[in-house]
């Protein structure tokens, strides 16, 4: 059985309910001094979570540094990689893109996202439909695309949601993996924020939980998708 690293940032941005069908899960924890590898040795791909350190904080997270290059490398050797929120950001910095504070401020709850054309027969997200609700919690933000990346889907406050460096490298600013208790801790901290927009972090699990049979297709059509890609990929070295 082909084995997926997972790196996960914190323990309150776990993989929750995403899966891959086929594929042993290997999850690594740099901030409590689990070692990165330089490249995928023994491993057919490679997933970055989220977390609440900015993609350029290397003081905070010093790590950070390593995940770039190993995200960095995969793309070079065209081994699959997913970067999930943070995860996408860090790959768009280790790519030649571009990440900042979001400009629009923090995009929080249940989103709507809207398919480009060119993601109609994405490896990923072509099967979705023209657009599916995402959950969000992000406060920073891919401002500029990397040379050459494939733009596949956009909100209305930030258009980088979902993007393609090259064959197999996938960044998604929003969090399929992400469960109402998980979600429930992330808007805490922003209620403060929430209270001044006029909203609440109940309301927008109330948001969650109605559409929550949606969502986990959501995760499970990601999780098998990219379970596909890297069972392929595995096939073809």
């Amino acid at each position: 059985m082909s084995r997926l690293l997972v790196v996960q940032h914190e323990a309150r941005v776990p993989l929750g309910r995403l899966t891959f069908p086929g594929l042993a899960v290997d999850v690594v924890r740099p901030d409590l001094g689990d070692a990165l590898p330089t490249r995928l040795a023994g491993h057919a791909g490679l997933v970055v979570l989220g977390g609440t350190m900015a993609a350029w904080e290397d003081d905070v997270a010093p790590w950070l540094p390593a995940t770039r290059a190993l995200l960095a490398a995969c793309v070079d050797d065209g081994a699959p990689v997913l970067g999930i929120c943070l995860g996408a950001q860090l790959l768009a910095l280790a790519t030649g893109g571009r990440v900042e504070r979001g400009p629009h401020g923090p995009e929080l709850g249940v989103v709507e996202v809207t398919a480009t054309p060119a993601a109609a027969d994405d490896a990923l997200v072509g099967g979705l439909g023209r657009s599916w609700p995402a959950p969000q919690g992000h406060h920073d933000a891919v401002t500029v695309l990397p040379p050459g990346a494939e733009l596949l889907a956009s909100s209305a406050t930030y258009p980088h949601q979902a993007f393609r460096v090259g064959l197999r490298a996938w960044g998604i600013q929003y969090h399929p993996e992400t469960t109402a208790d998980v979600l429930a801790d992330w808007l805490e901290a922003d209620r403060g924020l929430l209270g001044r927009r006029g909203t609440s972090p109940e309301e927008l699990l109330a948001a969650f939980a109605a559409v929550d049979d949606e969502l986990a297709r959501l995760a499970a059509a990601h999780g098998a998708a990219f379970a596909t890609v890297t069972t392929g990929a595995a096939q073809l070295r």
